[in-house]
């Protein structure tokens, strides 16, 4: 029997008011029905007879009833005429459409309803008849929206302008039937609004009116434009719904399942849960979600002691036979989900049907969540109630699935990196060579976390008997070259500020001028004889907060002054506020040569990790700086020779070698012609190295090993003993050594490349003058040739 239509109802007798229109709507807003008795009038003579008929005798209703015309203040008299109204709505109500459409009429952006079907007033009205605060928009927001939309209305009827829509606007209300919520996608029409003028219209020209168009949101532009009291609004606007809530949930589980650790956190999780609720229209659902470990060949926490999972937790035995991995195999080998329309009478063993009601599930669908040829996890939705999932809810869970899918992947593999969180917490970036040390560190941690232990602590990270191999290539006088720069880009900077105060004098007499004058002649003569510390911050200071706004004002008021401040100015770099010339030919000399050192260096040391793993460490000054460790001790499950030690320091004086010929053949090309030294450490003992938790880097590891490190610090300024010549020279490669034995391996070496015509033939032998805490030392100087 087919189900009785709904039609359209009136409004409830209220007891007598007046609707005030919305407290910040900028429009004087009237309801009238003149804009619906006009549309019948029209169709008196429509080509349709059946129409034409109707609207006569509408016309005749209207004839009788004065009450219906004009402006109407008072809405009562709409709840006493209701057969009239009933008539009138014909032509916005078809009564086909009544007991499905969900549509209301309001006076023009008003919020109360006169007239609705049925649909409409459970959804969208208070008993009252006000609409409903929808749950996701506030109050403020929806008068603005009207009001947005009421501006439009006028720029359409009144200037001819064509908007396209605002958009569409989604309404959340409250079900209390199943007590959820829905999404309602808003159909506002205003074809029954007239805009009436009050006096003459704003005159908007064409650039205005574009400009309107493109600013559709800016309310205040458009009350600028449009003074609202130019306007009023007669008739009444109608609103239609349409349920969207399937669209909008499933947009939001696409967002948020997008999110990282949407599914760790127990609140997120809840917030899914609602969502599917919503979907499905059951709100005592359950969510539940497993992770597969493929290795473990089982179903696991979801990590961080969280699962999710309303069935598998109750699973205590996964083994090949019990009743769940019998489900799972049967899951595996259909890859179809497996629908418990009830679980009462559904086929499943046994013991798994007694469980799953002893949760109060009785309607369920279990599903494999799969990523490409994998399976990673299990999605499980049940309800308490028998039959309310079954085969049709598949459509909707087709839909989710691979979305959850992606979530449980990333979050499998943000659980393999736990670990790496941790070093990198607990550490730093890690070289690859030692990067197991430090995970089975970071794994031990973990095991001690997890089983309660909150005091835990990383363990000592120490690499015993290690090899140190240690080079530099420094650029000669780098220090020396930037003071230069620096000097005369200020220099140039205080001249060109001077000649603007020379000129200015000719035109203004002002004390404080002669004063600048003495200030900016006074650093000239003291910038000539070299610069000191402190005098660059000094006088870019002053320069900036007293000079330079003073030229800013003769240039305003002294219109012969600006060529020469013009000239000032296009001395500056507009960037960093200061004549930035040598000194920028100097940083980007001194680029060219670390990025063609650090390159070349990157390139090599990557060849050499293929000959045997090593830590590699550089880092750039004025030059670049580099570190290698290399023993047993570094690498995993790998064997450790010596010639492999003796492969790498071959391969490090190979490439001093080039590196002295690059930078060498570089020189003609930088702004600044810089050049570089190479230096060479030797230490022909094994160590032992420490990471440092408190710094996040290695260092040696012991009071004997520490003299290497102090070696290290202090050879760049070593000379010659009993000279002040430097050690380090252009086109040279120095080996510092601390006993004979040491250099007897670098001199076969050293003959090698001889014989390769790599280097010069002659090798000077070297002892170094006293550094600060260390003496004795020597070194061997080879000539590179070029």
């Amino acid at each position: 029997m087919p189900a009785e239509p709904i039609s359209p109802v009136a409004a409830p007798v209220p007891a007598p008011r007046k609707t005030a229109p919305v407290s910040h709507f900028p429009f004087r807003s009237t309801l009238s029905l003149e804009p619906l008795i006009s549309y019948w009038q029209e169709r008196e003579r429509d080509s349709n007879a059946g129409v034409a008929l109707l609207a006569r005798a509408i016309g005749a209703q209207v004839a009788e009833a004065d009450w219906c015309r004009g402006p109407l203040t008072d809405h009562t008299v709409l709840d006493c005429n209701c057969d009239l109204i009933e008539t009138l709505m014909l032509a916005v109500f078809p009564p086909a459409a009544s007991s499905a459409d969900i549509t209301g009429v309001i006076g023009p952006f008003q919020r109360r309803s006169f007239y609705s079907t049925r649909l409409f007033e459970e959804v969208m009205l208070h008993k009252d008849r006000t609409i409903k605060q929808p749950l996701n928009i506030d109050m403020e927001a929806m008068e603005k929206q009207m009001g947005l939309m009421a501006y439009h209305l006028i720029l359409h009827r009144v200037y001819g302008a064509q908007l396209p829509p605002l958009g569409t606007i989604i309404f959340t209300v409250p079900d209390y039937q199943i007590g959820l919520y829905r999404h309602y996608g808003i159909d506002f029409n205003s074809d029954f609004v007239t805009v009436k003028l009050v006096g003459e219209p704003p005159v908007l020209t064409p650039e205005q009116m574009d400009t309107l168009v493109h600013n559709r949101h800016r309310v205040e532009l458009w009350q600028e434009l449009l003074p609202s009291e130019h306007f009023e609004l007669e008739g009444f606007n109608i609103i239609q719904l349409m349920d969207v809530t399937e669209q909008e949930i499933l947009s939001e589980l696409k967002y948020d399942l997008l999110e990282r650790d949407v599914l760790q956190t127990p609140a997120r999780f809840e917030q899914i849960q609602e969502k599917l609720r919503v979907l499905f229209a059951e709100p005592a659902l359950q969510l539940g979600i497993a992770a597969y470990d493929e290795k473990k060949r089982a179903f696991v926490d979801f990590g961080r002691k969280i699962n999710h999972s309303f069935l598998t937790k109750q699973v205590q035995h996964q083994s090949a036979d019990s009743s769940f991995r019998q489900i799972y195999d049967r899951l595996l080998h259909e890859r179809e989900p497996l629908v418990l329309k009830n679980v009462a009478t559904a086929d499943i063993p046994e013991d798994l049907r007694r469980q799953i009601m002893g949760l109060g599930i009785n309607s369920a669908i279990l599903a494999l969540l799969p990523y490409g040829n994998d399976t990673v996890g299990l999605l499980e939705l049940g309800t308490p109630k028998a039959g309310s999932l079954d085969e049709f809810e598949l459509d909707k869970v087709a839909q989710f699935l691979p979305l959850f899918a992606v979530a449980v992947k990333r979050n499998a593999e943000d659980l393999q990196t736990r670990v790496h969180a941790i070093v990198r917490e607990k550490f730093t970036a890690i070289h690859p060579t030692m990067e197991w040390r430090f995970m089975d560190a970071a794994r031990n941690l973990l095991t001690q976390l997890d089983s309660g232990n909150r005091t835990a602590e990383m363990e000592a990270i120490v690499f015993e008997d290690v090899y140190p191999l240690h080079g530099s290539c420094d650029i000669r006088g780098s220090s020396t070259a930037r003071n230069e720069a620096i000097q005369q880009d200020l220099i140039e900077h205080l001249t060109l500020a001077n000649k603007v105060l020379k000129k200015a004098s000719e035109y203004q007499h002002l004390p404080i001028l002669d004063e600048l004058k003495f200030y900016v002649t006074k650093n000239l003569r003291r910038l000539k004889d070299g610069i000191l510390s402190g005098d660059e911050a000094n006088i870019y200071d002053s320069l900036s907060r007293e000079i330079e706004p003073l030229f800013e004002y003769l240039a305003t008021h002294t219109p012969e002054m600006r060529p020469v401040i013009t000239k000032y100015w296009d001395g500056i770099d507009p960037k960093l506020g200061i004549l930035y010339k040598r000194r920028k030919d100097f940083e980007i000399s001194v680029t060219m040569l670390n990025e063609a050192v650090g390159d070349y260096l990157d390139e090599e040391e990557e060849k050499a990790q293929q000959m045997f793993p090593h830590y590699f460490q550089r880092y750039k000054t004025d030059g670049v700086e580099y570190n290698i460790y290399v023993g047993a001790a570094l690498v995993e499950n790998k064997p450790f020779d010596l010639v492999f030690l003796k492969n790498l320091r071959l391969w490090q004086l190979l490439t001093m070698v080039e590196i002295t010929r690059r930078t060498a053949a570089l020189k003609e090309t930088l702004p600044v012609p810089l050049e570089t030294t190479q230096l060479i450490l030797i230490h022909g003992q094994s160590l032992s190295i420490r990471f440092r938790q408190d710094e996040r880097q290695f260092d040696v590891d012991g009071a004997y090993n520490i003299r290497y490190e102090i070696i290290k610090k202090r050879i760049d300024k070593a000379t010659v003993l009993g000279t002040d010549e430097r050690l380090t020279q252009p086109g040279t490669i120095s080996l510092v050594y601390a006993q004979s034995r040491e250099a007897v391996e670098y001199y076969e070496y050293i003959d090698y490349l001889q014989d390769r015509g790599l280097l010069e033939p002659e090798v000077e032998e070297l002892e170094l003058g006293e550094l600060q805490g260390v003496k004795g030392l020597l070194a061997l100087r080879v000539q590179v040739k070029l």
